[in-house]
């Protein structure tokens, strides 16, 4: 189902995510020879390139995809994989992608300055697109993200649980870069202000939904997600499934809980409150949740002008919900 449907999501937008894919890989170059190794080796593997294509399908249903959207497009994912090149160091992750992160393959420091190169590239491709609007944007978007990842870490020193805090999370995040995504390429291609609104607002519900199928995924080591069942427990994220079951719990498992959210849990522990919350149907709520984002994403749909687009968008909020990696 997901080739079928990856092609599905390109089809009205192949020709402009053939000339993305060069933009961005011409655009990450550098001379220096450690330097060159490094963004060689980020490109060597764009993915399925969701973020770009979000930007180039709501472009084409606000106008066309012009220049100015190619660089925005080229400019976020930049400021994505900076974003993941630093995660992967303050979160000591050694994989990315399904190959070596950058701070395993060279070392923290090294990381640390790749991903403020791409930071910097990322805003130099978004300038190009002479829209200071879009420059706005993408200057909001960057400490949007910092900001997010300084709330998770900050949960983390919290003695309560609450659905509130993992949302303002998630949202700074992962549905912040998605609805700039949406946004900026309504805008650059001229969309009036209920289309860029009403793109946005769907691009926030796909990010909802990325994140939460993400957080799914720790709970099922069959799936091939490139990590091991419970590995958001074992740094200390307590997800939605976790904080649903811990509603109405006795007080072994808030314990046990706040026990894993300072590192003090052993495996067998972590291993005891994965069971615990699908026990407790943590995994169907949050299921239920994915599919009420995704329904509400889906309605927003039945207004757009461009049918061919609309039926992409709706391939692709389902990819994001039915993935397995």
């Amino acid at each position: 189902m997901c080739p079928n449907m990856l092609e599905n999501i390109h089809k009205p937008i192949l020709l402009e995510l053939e000339s993305y894919q060069q933009l961005f890989r011409s655009a990450l170059q550098s001379d220096n020879a450690l330097l060159s190794a490094a963004l060689e080796h980020l490109t060597r593997k764009l993915g399925k390139m969701m973020r770009p294509t979000l930007v180039l399908l709501c472009a084409k249903e606000a106008g066309s995809v012009t220049e100015e959207v190619m660089h925005a497009a080229a400019g976020l994912e930049m400021l994505h994989t900076a974003s993941l090149v630093h995660d992967d160091v303050v979160d000591e992750s050694d994989m990315r992608r399904g190959q070596r992160s950058i701070n395993a393959l060279f070392d923290n420091k090294a990381a640390v300055l790749v991903g403020d190169f791409i930071t910097s590239k990322a805003l130099s491709e978004v300038a190009l697109t002479h829209h200071l609007e879009a420059v706005e944007r993408m200057a909001w978007l960057g400490q949007t993200l910092a900001d997010g990842e300084l709330l998770q870490l900050g949960n983390t020193q919290r003695s309560t649980f609450s659905r509130e805090a993992y949302y303002e999370v998630i949202s700074k995040k992962t549905a912040a870069l998605f609805s700039t995504c949406a946004c900026l390429g309504a805008l650059l291609a001229g969309g009036d202000a209920d289309t860029v609104r009403q793109l946005e607002r769907f691009g926030h519900l796909v990010g909802l939904c990325f994140q939460l199928r993400d957080d799914i995924f720790d709970f099922d080591e069959s799936l091939n997600v490139g990590k091991p069942k419970g590995n958001d427990l074992q740094e200390g994220k307590l997800t939605l499934p976790v904080l649903h079951a811990l509603d109405g719990c006795d007080d072994y498992y808030r314990r046990l809980a706040l026990k894993v959210r300072v590192h003090e849990a052993s495996r067998l522990e972590i291993q005891e409150l994965v069971d615990f919350t699908i026990q407790r149907g943590g995994v169907q709520y949050a299921e239920s949740e994915m599919q009420r984002l995704r329904d509400e994403a889906v309605s927003l749909l039945a207004n757009l002008r461009n049918r061919e687009v609309a039926e992409a968008l709706h391939h692709y909020i389902d990819y994001v919900v039915l993935r397995t990696l």
